[in-house]
């Protein structure tokens, strides 16, 4: 399996996966010039790409989504209450309805219901029998019923949005900083590391700190709380790094 955070922020988000069967976008934000340039400059034809799992339907998660299917067709993997709601969809052929879970050849995926102001708004867990991919952003909290279906996965990539700190003192307006920081917003850097300490295991190769603000949070707030909260748990695990807004990570193999 292979993993790539094509972009991650307020700016737009969207994320690679590669099965051995498929080619897998979850998300599609930016605009489709930028996915399609991201995706060639780590060897991949847009024409290859089967799937876009569409977590929710705010702007920076699908704001390339109906350009991109008019030319490269992939099928669409959307909660029956998302599909209502998004305009236009209804003109292109190649839709998957998903409740609670996808299966796919060698490849089952879980839609897990996250706490966000959008939607039926979703996570994924990635599983093709080997190898496994958690991916949560874009949500308040982690409901703790979930944890079984998160627990001691290889790669997480998870939200990390904001220092609260830094936010309570930023520039957003009362009824912003509100939001965010409510059961229906985001993650803060604290509450990211707190759930990583309950979740990854032995299993575990790779974190990567997802959806982190440009005006509320740098990279070394976010590393240097997880680090802190890691070591107050004694747990050694280091291999963490930041999703960036505007450049591809890495290509991770498991």
């Amino acid at each position: 399996m292979k993993v790539c955070v094509l972009a991650s922020g307020s700016g737009g988000n969207s994320t690679y996966i590669e099965t051995e069967n498929y080619k897998i976008l979850i998300d599609i934000g930016k605009n489709r010039k930028y996915i399609v340039e991201k995706l060639e400059s780590i060897g991949v034809n847009p024409e290859e790409i089967n799937y876009i799992f569409i977590s929710h339907l705010h702007d920076d998660h699908i704001s390339a989504l109906k350009t991109f299917i008019k030319k490269y067709h992939p099928t669409i993997v959307i909660s029956s209450e998302m599909f209502k709601e998004l305009e236009d969809i209804h003109d292109y052929e190649h839709v998957l309805i998903y409740e609670d879970e996808v299966i796919l050849k060698n490849l089952s995926v879980k839609c897990i219901h996250s706490s966000h102001d959008a939607t039926d708004s979703r996570n994924f867990v990635f599983e093709n029998g080997r190898n496994s991919v958690v991916y949560v952003t874009d949500t308040g909290y982690v409901n703790h019923k979930n944890f079984r279906y998160l627990k001691n996965k290889e790669i997480y990539l998870f939200e990390s949005n904001h220092d609260i700190e830094k936010l309570q003192h930023g520039p957003y307006p009362d009824w912003l900083k509100k939001r965010v920081l409510s059961d229906y917003g985001h993650l803060s850097n604290n509450a990211c590391s707190l759930y990583l300490t309950k979740l990854i295991g032995e299993n575990t190769k790779k974190i990567y700190l997802m959806h982190l603000s440009e005006k509320n949070n740098t990279e070394e707030l976010a590393l240097n709380e997880i680090n802190h909260i890691f070591d107050t748990y004694n747990i050694s695990f280091r291999d963490i790094k930041c999703a960036k807004p505007d450049e591809p990570s890495e290509v991770i193999e498991v």
